[in-house]
C-alpha cells in the first residue's frame, strides 16, 4: 500500500485592527432553517429595557456543526486550565435584565 503524499494547503486569513477589537456579547440568540443556521450576538446591558444585535452569523449546517464541535474542545481545553465552567442553571431563561444593579439616579 503507497502512503499518499500529504497536501499542505495554506490559508492566508487578514484580520482588521477593526475586527482584531472583537465584540463584547453576553446572549446568543440561535436560529435555523433545513439550509442555515443564524447566531444572532446581543449586548444587554443594565437597566435597560432595550438589546442590540451586535452581529449576525449565517452557517451552513455543517459548519454550525464543526463550531459546536470545536466550541466543545476549547471549552475542555479551558477547564483542564481553569477549572469547570459554570452552566448558570440557577437561572433558568434569559438573563436578568438589570444585572442586580441600582437604577442610574442623577
Amino acid at each position: 500500500m503507497n502512503k499518499e503524499k500529504e497536501i499542505k494547503q495554506e490559508i492566508n486569513i487578514e484580520l482588521s485592527e477593526e475586527i482584531a477589537e472583537g465584540i463584547y456579547s453576553n446572549l446568543a440568540i440561535i436560529s435555523h432553517s433545513h439550509s442555515e443556521f443564524v447566531i444572532d450576538f446581543v449586548r444587554l446591558m443594565p437597566n435597560l429595557p432595550k438589546a442590540k444585535v451586535k452581529s449576525r452569523i449565517v452557517l451552513t449546517p455543517q459548519h454550525a456543526k464543526r463550531l459546536m464541535m470545536a466550541l466543545g474542545d476549547n471549552i475542555k481545553k479551558y477547564e483542564n486550565q481553569f477549572g469547570e465552567v459554570g452552566d448558570d442553571s440557577d437561572f433558568p431563561g434569559l438573563p436578568p435584565m438589570n444585572f442586580n444593579t441600582p437604577t442610574a439616579q442623577a
